[in-house]
């Protein structure tokens, strides 16, 4: 039902679409950011504290509210910004991020997220260090394909079930977080948000595979031979695990031709990379391409041939809920909408009103890569890492061609950043408060917010960013 209000709306609007195509009469509108105060960021601070802080302290109220809030953070900047720069300005501004960003990204993780939910992981699996390695190995090259979503969703219930025995599983669930939630996601725009949003913007589809490949391979090797060590040791701690054989269940997959409609999904998005037919629409002087339009629909109908085709039973065994994806479309709502006077204040460079920021991150108009690196990843950790990367692709310039083949350090630097340090908290990434959500329903008391940065973000990943940096910034 939901998908057939969905493209039931998608054809009741492109009659409409088409006949807002051609040629732009009239000035572009244009927000100048030169000229707007810094007060003007406290909508978008605000969401974003808002979902740092009410998870924890009013639980209950933001599960049920978390919406409202985010129509109000940007109702707070869309009212008074009607009044300070005109109905033209504002109306252009929220259709370009909305139609150019924000419908993307939604429809493509709304894709992930629904048809890696109808594929199952089924089988007798038992939770020793060298299953919990490759179970996380496998998600994390899967991650970079499917998305750091998809692969998270797929493989963290057949984790949770291996380890059902365990005394000591939070360590299992935490590295599954750093790995497969975010730094699996290094290599495609596929693999984690601000990539694709990187990809919206121009960036090449394989640039990322190649400039990211060693970072996120240090990382990998790293990080797997501490969980591996840490998990022997609380394995040998525990002694042997007993299996019921009399259970026991052959592995296979559940929904498998859902595989053949995620490689849909990357041919999709390789589609609109690609393909430059030079055929556009236009509404309200925001340029809509035809490869995006059709990468969009293309999407939309995997999504929908998944829901359809896929048996209730496998998604009620996945406890698949649409809960995880409404709440993501909810808040982005309000985040890309609070994010553009950020955004336009920062292109402003020396002559906005964050000046101090542009200037930490370049030195007589040379970029500081490593700047970039720790300011991205930093805010990537306590806000989020999507819109947190857009506004620092826009300090460096916001060029694609320019970042990748003038300064591709600090298009790295900035990729990086927002990726790899997304793990540092539960809020850096999309998939780590559903991992949290999925493994606390199962029974696994997970780390606060503050203990999961505290004694596990810090002591494992801050040293290991600080080598990064040091071997690529």
């Amino acid at each position: 039902m939901v998908f057939n209000r969905l493209i039931y709306i998608v054809l009741l609007f492109l009659p409409s679409l088409v006949l807002s195509a051609g040629s732009s009469h009239g000035s572009v509108p244009h927000l100048n950011g030169e000229g707007l105060a810094i007060f003007w960021v406290i909508p978008f601070v605000g969401i974003l504290l808002s979902i740092a802080v009410f998870p924890l302290v009013a639980e209950e109220f933001w599960h049920h509210n978390f919406g409202k809030i985010s129509l109000f953070w940007a109702a707070s900047l869309i009212l008074p910004f009607l009044v300070s720069q005109g109905f033209k300005i504002t109306v252009y501004e929220i259709l370009h991020v909305g139609l150019l960003e924000y419908v993307p990204f939604i429809i493509l993780l709304l894709a992930l997220f629904t048809i890696s939910g109808g594929v199952r992981l089924k089988g007798t699996l038992v939770g020793t260090p060298t299953l919990n390695t490759i179970i996380i190995f496998v998600g994390t090259v899967l991650a970079s394909w499917m998305g750091t979503t998809g692969a998270a969703m797929l493989l963290i219930r057949p984790l949770i079930r291996a380890n059902s025995k365990r005394k000591n599983k939070v360590h299992v669930i935490v590295f599954f977080i750093f790995l497969v939630a975010n730094i699996g996601g290094s290599l495609t725009p596929l693999g984690d948000p601000p990539l694709f949003l990187g990809f919206l913007k121009g960036v090449n589809f394989f640039w990322t595979t190649s400039a990211m490949f060693a970072p996120m391979l240090f990382l990998v090797v790293c990080l797997l031979i501490i969980f591996f060590a840490l998990d022997t040791y609380l394995y040998r701690k525990e002694g042997q695990l007993e299996v019921d054989h009399s259970k026991k269940e052959k592995i296979g997959l559940d929904g498998s031709f859902n595989l053949l409609l995620l490689s849909g999904v990357v041919g999709g998005v390789l589609l609109s990379g690609f393909w430059k037919p030079q055929i556009s629409i236009e509404i309200y002087h925001v340029h809509i391409e035809l490869q995006n339009i059709v990468r969009d629909i293309l999407l939309l109908l995997l999504t929908y041939c998944s829901w359809v085709m896929t048996s209730k039973e496998i998604r009620d065994q996945n406890e698949y809920t649409w809960f995880p994806i409404i709440e993501v479309a909810k808040l982005f709502a309000g985040i890309f909408i609070t994010i553009i006077p950020a955004i336009a204040i920062l292109k402003a460079g020396t002559k906005g009103a964050l000046s101090t920021v542009v200037a930490s991150v370049s030195n007589n108009g040379e970029p500081i890569n490593y700047m970039y690196f720790w300011l991205t990843g930093i805010l990537s950790s306590f806000l989020d890492n999507a819109p947190t990367y857009l506004v620092f692709f826009n300090t460096a310039g916001g060029d694609p061609n320019f970042l990748m083949n003038s300064i591709p350090n600090t298009l790295l630097a900035i990729s990086a950043g927002a990726v790899f340090m997304g793990a540092n908290t539960y809020i850096g990434n999309a998939p780590n408060f559903m991992v949290k959500s999925i493994s606390e329903s199962s029974g696994i008391k997970m780390p606060s917010f503050f203990g999961y940065f505290f004694k596990w973000a810090v002591p494992i990943l801050m040293p290991l960013f600080i080598i990064v940096t040091y071997i690529f910034f």
